[in-house]
């Protein structure tokens, strides 16, 4: 069978849905699990072994089948749960082993792999296992995954995609274009119905598409990208334009990313914020919500509310509901990995009437409308799973995910989350460049010989 494999693979276009095989979706991690992940690898204790960690790869052995990465990942989990691991229930993607003081965590998207573990005996023990049940290649020490670089150095683990936004521009014919210090012009107004429609809506929803991803590290570009995407049926020239404004911003820095802090504690703490009745043609409301693990961002959105609010106070509610439900979710992530959480996590909002509604255990006319909302937040405050704070207007970092901001309060508010440019001259990370780019040290290397 091992000589035949690749040409049975070969003939799977042949199968027939309902016939040969039903599913085809494969599990992936999610992008929050993962960057959980690295958070926690960035503090002690950790994998201290020389700054490993070990990423496998999947030989192409079942690629051409239509359901292969469904296939591939019900016979990996079935054999990894075989080795003693556990299936998280948070993310099903993600599985753990501990025993005594040892702790493994294994996180799998598609055929990529992650494991992470402050044992280095239990990691050697599992690359064997796993290269004996799939012939896997180790790739050594992490630098890229899904796409992300991964720069290690004494303050944390920093991730970037600049590779990928550097395509993004070359793609788009923008390489070239003037650098703009926002990624959108504020008090823009786009519709659907304004504007001249393009002959070409493909070239719209393709530069959304890869923007959208470009998101993943670039919490600044979250909220134009948001709005962008909500015009791709009928894009016309405004959302093009304003689309274009985006990869203006993004050519001044195009290295910019996320610094996973090594000296941040676990406390959990988010920031949620809503922009009232935003939409120009539904007059709906935007969500947006940042969550830190003590200084490092992990998991932000920007998303228009599926329901009109009939005050701000309605809209900041729904926002601190929707922001709740991934709090909890993070907690439940948390103690997948082993992480102990003993204090509440903390809930910040620039709304004192939504914060009371939240502590207030009567309801009444004004709040009659939201009742589910207002149960599911309450039920966690009593139960002190989460403590409800108060932030001003100009600390609310999830300003950035509800509307366009002036440069000043962009990059102040970019600070405050941690986002870093390694690639810029100003960037004071000690270490930052260690296994980063072995190009680019021989290049530095080079100029310094001609001069």
């Amino acid at each position: 069978m091992e000589r035949y494999k690749a040409h049975l693979v070969a003939k799977g276009f042949t199968q027939q849905e309902g016939l040969d095989f039903t599913k085809t979706i494969s599990p992936v991690a999610k992008m929050t699990t993962v960057k959980t992940l690295l958070a926690i690898s960035a503090l002690p204790p950790g994998f201290h072994s020389k700054g490993k960690n070990i990423v496998c790869k999947l030989n192409k052995s079942l690629y051409g089948l239509r359901q292969a990465s469904r296939q591939w990942y019900s016979k990996f989990s079935s054999t990894i749960l075989k080795c003693g691991f556990k299936q998280s229930r948070s993310d099903y993607s993600l599985f753990n082993k501990k025993f005594n003081q040892s702790f493994t965590a294994l996180l799998v998207y598609v055929d990529d792999i992650l494991i992470a573990s402050n044992d280095i005996q239990a990691v050697e023990e599992l690359k064997v296992f796993l290269d004996q049940e799939f012939k896997l290649k180790d790739l050594g020490n992490l630098k890229f995954f899904l796409g992300l670089k991964v720069a290690r150095s004494d303050k944390g683990i920093s991730l970037c995609q600049r590779k990928y936004a550097l395509d993004v521009l070359k793609d788009a014919g923008m390489t070239g274009c003037k650098p703009s210090k926002v990624p959108m012009e504020q008090n823009l107004k786009l519709s659907k119905y304004h504007g001249e429609l393009l002959p070409d809506p493909g070239i719209h929803r393709r530069l959304v598409g890869r923007l959208i991803y470009l998101t993943i590290t670039r919490p600044d570009i979250t909220y134009p990208v948001n709005k962008l995407s909500q015009f791709l049926s009928k894009p016309r020239k405004p959302h093009l334009d304003a689309a274009y404004k985006v990869l203006q911003y993004i050519k001044g820095s195009p290295g910019q990313g996320i610094l996973l802090s090594s000296t941040s504690d676990l406390h959990l703490k988010a920031f949620t914020d809503a922009d009232w009745a935003s939409c120009v043609d539904t007059r709906r409301s935007t969500t947006g919500y940042c969550i830190l693990l003590g200084s490092s961002l992990i998991s932000w959105k920007s998303k228009k509310q599926s329901t009109v609010s009939r005050s701000s106070v309605e809209a900041e509610y729904r926002a601190m509901a929707v922001t709740m439900c991934e709090m909890t979710w993070m907690l439940a992530l948390l103690k997948d990995l082993e992480m102990c959480h003993p204090k509440p996590a903390m809930l910040f909002c620039d709304n004192q009437a939504a914060i009371y509604i939240g502590e207030n255990p009567v309801f009444h006319e004004r709040t009659k409308h939201i009742e589910i909302d207002c149960h599911l937040v309450r039920g966690k405050v009593e139960d002190k799973v989460i403590r409800l704070f108060f932030t001003p207007t100009h600390s609310q970092l999830a300003n950035l995910l509800t509307k366009a901001l002036s440069g000043q309060q962009l990059k102040v508010l970019l600070a405050k989350m941690n986002i870093v440019n390694i690639h810029s001259p100003d960037c004071h990370l000690e270490g930052a460049y260690q296994n980063y780019d072995s190009d680019q040290k021989a290049r530095q290397q080079k100029k310094k010989e001609v001069q």
